[in-house]
């Protein structure tokens, strides 16, 4: 039997020396005349742990990690494609604690499967929730993901189900299925993860929402900073065409589905619905006003559904497991699991996909392992660069849409940042003021001139220019950016601003070495 070697070449692995590691290992194999197949797989997430290799040996995977290009000699000496005792061997996968907490669906053959086999895929349950949909009518795949409680996991939570009953009952000659995967938040990479890890399934799930909803096109928007998940989305694709997925005929059914990619040139507020929708017709990427919807009235004026990558990927496992088997994990109307992204000053970082329901406390102290430094956690920012800051006191609320917005925070697209007690909240405040002019698309006031005097009248009260007066004035506008932004960059930048000031009042308070820095 031939051995077979894992090696990631997700694009965190590659930053860490994954294709060092891959040449280094092809390089032993050949000087041993050992007859082995690397396959270069997806991460599964655990970056404390990559590059992490596996090998498949007769008891199953056997993983090693993290490796260095160093370390491989020594793994050949210790027969590691036998899953021979090494001091980075790390055993069975699925027990390692990080991995074993996780529940599994939509990340299910994320570092498993070779990303570019569709026979792989089917043989992790790929296409089945394809299969069972091709037989359905459009109205009864609606009622599925309706009733599974799927929401938009791109950060504002909206009912999937919902936005595809209105495109469905929408009358016009076509229709389209558009993939955000303009993922520009910091602290995630769910989206990369998937499009580079799993492409087949992202394929599958928005074949299955163009069947549901009579879409006959469909367009993954992806930014240009993944150069990587680019080339596997389009290699996938083109497999799944040769394959039948897509086509005129999907998997030899009457249902007509065909997609492409197009790349972004990385503005964030291209995140936003509208501005992708702007990007993808060749225009400037500037916020539309709504009404009309995207669902009524989106790409090219056509009814359009415009879904994060994770929504879309979530979609295989309800068709094929049911509305209910989904629904069963989570909590409120927070359905089914979230990737959650553990980023920042952490011990360990990555990727952990679980039901709804954990609190932030068990996340950062339990799943993350408290601060890399080892000094105590400060802040933790959840949702991206317009995210709140979460002090200690609030980790006890649970990973939920609305218990988050209880505690006017956001879950977004579910990326935790974590700071140690030598952040400084008003330069973090100040960051996100600046963030949001930079990257303001210009179109309404509260957001362009409302970001550039937040920098401003923060910038005072650093200086301790009349602090308690400034305050008063920064908390005013945010007042102003948060209900008259027409969308959510401005109306979010205010959510870390307030924040900070609200929870850590302290930094804003005459500072003499800030002073003195500065």
């Amino acid at each position: 039997m031939t051995a077979v070697i894992y090696i990631p070449d997700d694009s965190g692995a590659l930053a860490l020396g994954a294709d060092r590691v891959a040449r280094v290992v092809q390089a032993g194999l050949s000087a041993r005349g050992l007859d082995a197949k690397i396959v270069r797989n997806g991460s599964r997430g655990a970056y404390f742990l990559e590059p992490m290799v596996e090998v498949e040996t007769t008891e199953g995977r056997f993983a090693y990690g993290p490796v260095s290009a160093k370390d491989v000699p020594s793994l050949f000496d210790a027969d590691f494609l036998t899953g021979g005792a090494h001091r980075l061997a790390l055993g069975d996968p699925e027990k390692i604690p990080f991995f074993a907490k996780q529940t599994r669906l939509t990340f299910a053959r994320c570092g498993i499967t070779d990303p570019l086999s569709l026979d792989d895929y089917r043989r992790h349950g790929g296409l089945a929730g394809l299969e069972k949909a091709v037989a359905m009518a459009p109205a009864d795949i609606v009622k599925t993901v309706t009733e599974s409680g799927l929401r938009g996991r791109g950060g504002a939570g909206f009912p999937t189900g919902i936005k595809w009953n209105t495109v469905l009952n929408a009358t016009a000659d076509r229709k389209y299925i558009v993939c955000n995967a303009d993922e520009g938040d910091s602290a995630t990479f769910a989206d990369r993860m998937i499009m580079e890890g799993d492409p087949f399934v992202l394929i599958e799930g928005m074949a299955i929402a163009g069947i549901a909803t009579g879409a006959t096109k469909g367009f993954v928007y992806i930014r240009s900073e993944y150069p990587h998940a680019v080339d596997k989305m389009r290699r996938a694709i083109e497999i799944a065409r040769r394959a039948g997925v897509l086509g005129t005929a999907v998997l030899g059914s009457h249902n007509a589905f065909d997609m492409e990619v197009r790349v972004g040139a990385g503005a964030y507020v291209c995140g936003e619905e509208t501005s992708l929708l702007n990007s993808l017709e060749g225009k400037r990427g500037v916020v539309r006003a709504k009404p009309p919807l995207p669902a009524i009235q989106g790409l090219f004026g056509r009814p359009t559904v415009i879904n994060n990558v994770i929504s879309l990927a979530s979609v295989p496992i309800i068709l094929d497991k049911g509305p209910t088997f989904y629904k069963d994990f989570g909590m409120g109307r927070s359905r089914g699991t979230i990737p959650i992204q553990i980023a920042g000053n952490v011990k360990y970082g990555g990727l952990f996909e679980t039901a709804f329901g954990l609190t932030l406390g068990e996340i950062v102290d339990d799943i993350g392992g408290g601060t890399a430094t080892g000094r105590p956690v400060k802040a933790v920012q959840v949702g991206g660069p317009l995210g709140a800051y979460f002090p200690r006191n609030l980790f006890d609320t649970p990973f939920d849409y609305e218990a988050f917005a209880a505690k006017d925070g956001l879950i977004g697209h579910a990326g935790i940042t974590v700071f140690d007690d030598s952040a400084d909240m008003l330069k973090m405040a100040r960051f996100a003021m600046e963030f949001c002019a930079i990257e303001s698309c210009g179109k309404c006031t509260p957001c362009r001139i409302g970001s550039t005097r937040g920098v401003e009248t923060i910038d005072k009260i650093a200086s301790g220019i009349e602090p308690q007066k400034n305050i008063e004035l920064v908390t005013d506008l945010c007042n102003t950016m948060k209900f008259g932004s027409l969308c959510a960059l401005g109306g979010f930048t205010p959510y870390p601003v307030m924040s900070a000031i609200n929870h850590f009042p302290e930094d804003f308070k005459p500072h003499p070495v800030r002073e003195a820095a500065e």
